[in-house]
């Protein structure tokens, strides 16, 4: 038998279970099956890998020796055909612009720049909740830049193998129905919506936890959370179903209003990411420009937000001091 990655992959597998059984159940396996398959790659191997006994599966020196080999070649080879296929879906077709983003008030500005800065070249977007599914479209050159959003100071996805630059900081506001009793307030204590019921944006990360987190510090927890996608969320503050969470970037919307949390306990960061090793990446300076241009503007739409901002020094919060 002539050994294959695959029973590289095996090999490791079994060494991070530490037994049989489980190293089965993690690659979808019979374990009679995965013990046949561990005999085969013993015997092309020249003896014994992993010294068994009821306490699980122990690497022998040879399966030592075996597992160090793998630990350079198996990421050697993910890298080989991330690299080959972003390159095949990049260098083709260098003239043009794709955006990922997750929803939120940047991208709009973001193309308008691109198309005003570079007319006739196309520029095309790819909107999901899933940083993970932006991140991934990033690593095989099936996007040029990215902009996601993640919560807090948490890390962003794949940083061994993307860029992502800090465009801004958002504070998270609340959306009130312009008829709410509290819309006369500047700012407004956490405490004093613990009766409410909320409604978010869905997606990925820990802003769920954090929010939970907040609430629970100021005294109450959350008793309805109605997680939809953004009209549905306006909807329901507008018609005073639900209080909203939102970045203070957020838009001027007919029958809502922002205010903003007292001691900001909750805030959100805004990314823009793009693979190092792309032909894109030679426009990153540019592509960063323009963002910080659509979240300046951003933030100017904001009268709540420019007022918070104005009102004191709020160190951390908008655009990264150059």
């Amino acid at each position: 038998m002539e050994l294959e990655l695959r029973h590289l992959r095996t090999v490791r597998a079994i060494a991070d279970a530490g037994s049989l059984t489980k190293a089965a159940a993690a690659l979808g396996l019979a374990q009679p099956a995965l013990s046949t398959q561990l005999r085969r790659i013993e015997r092309a191997l020249g003896g014994p890998l992993f010294d068994r006994d009821h306490t699980g599966s122990r690497p022998t020196p040879l399966g030592e020796l075996v597992l160090e080999r793998a630990r350079v070649l198996l990421p050697a080879v993910r890298e080989l055909q991330e690299d080959a296929v972003r390159f095949a879906n990049t260098w083709a077709n260098l003239d043009r612009f794709r955006i990922g983003a997750t929803h939120g008030p940047l991208l709009g500005g973001l193309v308008d720049r691109l198309v005003t800065a570079r007319p006739g070249v196309p520029v095309t977007t790819h909107t999901t909740w899933s940083v993970a599914e932006i991140s991934g479209m990033l690593i095989e050159g099936r996007l040029d830049f990215a902009l996601i959003g993640t919560c807090g100071e948490s890390r962003p996805p794949a940083q061994d193998r993307l860029h992502w630059e800090v465009v801004g900081v958002d504070p998270v506001f609340v959306m009130l129905p312009e008829s709410h009793p509290l819309v006369g307030q500047s700012e407004l204590e956490l405490s004093q919506l613990s009766g409410e019921c909320w409604t978010d944006v869905p997606g990925e990360g820990c802003f769920a936890d954090c929010f939970t987190a907040a609430c629970s510090g100021a005294g109450f927890a959350p008793t309805q959370v109605y997680e939809t996608d953004t009209a549905s969320c306006v909807h329901l503050v507008q018609v005073g179903r639900a209080v909203g969470l939102c970045r203070a970037t957020f838009p001027p919307t007919p029958g809502v209003v922002t205010r903003p949390l007292a001691g900001a306990p909750l805030a959100w960061r805004h990314l823009l990411g793009w693979h190092p090793g792309a032909p894109a990446a030679e426009a990153a300076k540019a592509v960063s420009g323009y963002t910080g241009v659509a979240y300046q503007e951003a933030i100017s739409r904001s009268a709540s937000y420019t007022r918070w901002l104005a009102s004191s020094r709020r160190p951390g919060f908008g655009a990264p001091r150059t």
